[in-house]
């Protein structure tokens, strides 16, 4: 153990404080942030408990670690963490993921986490500045990562509407019938027509079917390819993948899948079954299980084509929801039936400087995003027992930022 720190018990350090039931949370708006088991659930114009503070789900298969740092409500299937002693609060946060305290069980039919299975498990607790240095550098990390999330959404936001505008609702179109100033720079007003024809679409634009417009690869039934060494070998990319991540849980294929069905960042991907996602990929390579597509154009850049599956995404699950099944999904019949409007390449190529670079950038967040969380994932343990002191976490750092 380090010099200086000093042996104890989650007991001697904190008290676990049951949280509160509420009626009529708002999953959107609200003033304080309410807190479940699993995270996040809502917004409320209460406040249980001041911040900044750590909140521990208590019961669920999954019970999450969360830190907050404005006043805050809590649900009663959580607890929130008080401080016995000198803590920082951002430290307490970490510490209680090293220790994973989410993931204690006392046995029940029900998987819960309680007070007296939690105060009898020991730590080690540095002293509270080098808490606060070791809470720096985790949370810097952390902190980046949130950064580029909101960035994202932004961006997400910007492309969707500029889209809806151009390729849905024909704004720069009906402006120009309507004889109205342009609101786009001249070199982009200019390459919309100014009338819509019979039809209702952009005089000179043509109506093709999605499955026109780019190709849907269906993925593999992977367990044909297992893998001869797990140590070299692709995450198999399911649903569940794409929804959260590439896992220790994730299964792996043999680096013998066939090379169009190994997915590399930046490719696009969409799931046809189950809860129908669509997004582009940014967990490294990876196999093409069945049930997702990976989309790809020879003719139509990606990012015109990905915000038609997205335009199409609502419909689509409408689709499935509908089915029978215990797994709905949509049919190829249907990407036939779901229609796109497309200008001319020339014009398509013109936008693309302006859409393009929108996707470009999430992607290099996402990339960066996940590089900071590996390197976080890999100093949290290192610092929060002791092994990595903070000048050799400062200088492992740096190093490590030189290789991304």
């Amino acid at each position: 153990m380090a010099g200086e720190w000093r042996p104890s018990n989650w007991g001697e350090e904190v008290t676990l404080e049951y949280g509160k039931a509420i009626r009529g949370y708002s999953p959107t708006h609200g003033k304080y942030r309410v807190f479940g088991s699993n995270g996040p659930i809502g917004w409320t114009s209460e406040a249980l408990t001041q911040g900044p503070g750590v909140i521990l789900g208590r019961k669920g298969a999954y019970r999450g670690v969360e830190y907050w740092r404005e006043p805050f409500w809590v649900i009663d299937t959580a607890y929130y963490l008080v401080p016995k002693t000198e803590l920082d609060m951002r430290w307490l946060y970490y510490a209680v993921k090293h220790y994973k305290l989410g993931e204690v069980d006392d046995g029940s039919p029900i998987p819960s986490t309680t007070r007296a299975a939690v105060y009898m498990l020991e730590l080690d607790v540095p002293p509270k500045p080098e808490q606060r240095a070791i809470a720096h550098i985790l949370g810097t990390l952390d902190d980046k990562i949130e950064l580029n999330r909101k960035r994202n959404q932004t961006l997400e936001a910007m492309a969707r509407a500029l889209f809806k505008d151009w390729f849905v609702d024909f704004g720069p179109v009906r402006a120009r019938m309507e004889g109205q100033e342009p609101y786009l720079p001249a070199d982009l007003w200019q390459l919309f027509p100014d009338r819509l024809d019979d039809e209702g679409k952009p005089e000179g634009w043509s109506e093709r079917p999605l499955d026109e417009i780019a190709d849907f690869l269906n993925g593999l039934a992977l367990q044909k390819f297992p893998p001869a060494d797990p140590d070299d070998s692709l995450p198999v990319i399911k649903i569940a993948e794409l929804r959260n991540g590439v896992s220790a849980k994730s299964d792996r294929a043999s680096r013998e899948v066939p090379a169009k069905y190994v997915i590399k960042d930046g490719d696009f991907l969409f799931s046809w079954s189950g809860s129908l996602l669509a997004k582009f990929w940014t967990e490294g390579e990876g196999a093409l299980n069945q049930h997702l597509f990976k989309v790809t154009s020879a003719r139509y850049p990606m990012w015109f084509v990905s915000y038609w599956v997205h335009h199409h995404l609502e419909e689509f699950q409408a689709i499935a929801a509908s089915k029978a099944t215990t797994m709905g999904h949509i049919q190829r019949g249907h990407l036939k039936a779901a229609m796109t409007l497309c200008p001319s390449e020339n014009v398509l190529e013109r936008l693309g400087v302006v859409m393009a670079p929108l996707i470009e950038q999430s992607i290099h967040n996402e990339l960066e995003s996940r590089s900071l969380a590996q390197l976080r994932d890999t100093l949290l343990p290192k610092l929060i027992s002791g092994e990595l002191r903070i000048a050799d976490a400062e200088q492992f750092m740096m190093q490590a930022k030189g290789q991304t």
